[in-house]
């Protein structure tokens, strides 16, 4: 797989949003660094080295002038775009009717939704301007938590990959966008008084205080500091429910919204609290997690692409598709828990997870926690 999406990117400069000349215009959330880092897990700046041609060209596509938003005082971080403003090819009429609904320019109706689309949360509350409705969306005016967080990931492979390779200057000029990036990071995507990473309206200037699982991908990609990465930790415990970890805390009707759970998720949460030391909490995702899929097996005899985290042994719902089963990033984001905590993996009830103290704060609409 690896090779393969190294010879998309080859060819096209990105990994498409699919393998149909339709998806060309968007990519995915730019994962590519970590896949080549498991392709020698004892020794990943060996892999970075290999595959730097493709790293560079997949970097290289990320910030073209369309993707980078230049913000003051002259910090540069990224959003999800896409170069087309039609309707997407493999949603024509929904999109064709949610152009429709709304007074806004359709063309710009058209871009956020494969905006979105590229980001892989279609549709999420993120990206709606007041948090509710499809039709308010606006991808394109948002700097995101998770995208800033890879995308520092990758500026780091490449660094490894060139100091492996010997070029110092490459090496240099990557270690300090990275540092750079980590920065702007701090200085618009942190949210000091909410103790948690959000994401940025960049047209209005102002943090979009909703707390999502986005959240943690700072820890996942080791761009937060100590003490950031402590008080998300506690803020996060707000998205632990009974079957795992929610993605959002608005439950719109869509799929990477509230009642909703997804197995990348929890799998960037686990590894990035163990990263930062929150062991325990980490734990209790992947337990509820493993006996939430556990559940739902034993009721339906499937495992599903979603679930529904608020209550235990339900698929998730949602979004403008019917619930796939299969699913590849479910049975292997679930096969990895069970190995990392073993005995989960014969638990029956969500009762003989590790416990949590109970969360004595809420969010205000304005995203300061208060109790």
């Amino acid at each position: 797989m690896v090779r393969d999406f190294a010879a998309l990117i080859d060819r096209y400069g990105h990994i498409p949003n699919g393998n149909r000349t339709y998806y060309l215009s968007r990519s995915q959330p730019p994962f590519f660094f970590e896949m080549v880092a498991l392709t020698d897990p004892h020794d990943p700046a060996a892999a970075f080295a290999k595959y730097l041609p493709e790293l560079k060209r997949e970097y290289t596509f990320w910030m073209a002038e369309q993707r980078v938003i230049t913000l003051p005082g002259g910090a540069r971080l990224n959003r999800y775009w896409d170069d087309s403003d039609l309707p997407r090819d493999e949603s024509y009429r929904q999109d064709a009717i949610l152009a429709r609904s709304t007074y806004r320019p359709s063309a710009i109706v058209y871009r956020d939704v494969r905006a979105a689309a590229e980001s892989g949360w279609d549709f999420s509350s993120r990206w709606f301007a007041d948090g509710r409705t499809l039709a308010t969306i606006d991808t394109t005016d948002i700097i995101p938590v998770d995208l800033n967080s890879l995308l520092f990931g990758l500026e780091n492979a490449i660094r490894f990959g060139c100091e492996r390779n010997g070029d110092a200057a490459c090496a240099k000029a990557f270690a300090n966008k990275a540092a750079a990036r980590r920065t702007a990071i701090d200085r618009f995507l942190w949210n000091a008084q909410a103790n948690a990473y959000f994401d940025y309206n960049w047209r209005l200037q102002a943090s979009v205080k909703r707390l999502t699982a986005a959240t943690l991908y700072p820890l996942f990609t080791n761009v937060a500091g100590k003490i950031e990465a402590q008080k998300v930790a506690q803020t996060a415990r707000r998205l632990v429910k009974p079957g795992g970890l929610v993605t959002t805390l608005a439950d719109t009707g869509q799929q990477w919204d509230a009642p909703n759970g997804w197995a990348p998720l929890q799998w960037i949460a686990v590894k990035g609290l163990r990263r930062y030391g929150a062991s325990r909490l980490a734990h209790t995702i992947a337990c509820r997690w493993i006996a939430n899929v556990r559940a739902v097996y034993r009721r339906t005899g499937r495992l599903v692409e979603k679930y529904d985290v608020m209550t235990l042994d339900r698929p998730g719902g949602g979004g403008e598709y019917k619930l796939q089963d299969g699913f590849g990033w479910t049975n292997g984001v679930t096969l990895k828990l069970m190995a990392l905590y073993p005995t989960d993996a014969n638990y029956s009830s969500v009762s003989q997870c590790p416990k949590l103290s109970p969360v004595r704060v809420h969010e205000t609409g304005s995203g300061v926690l208060r109790r």
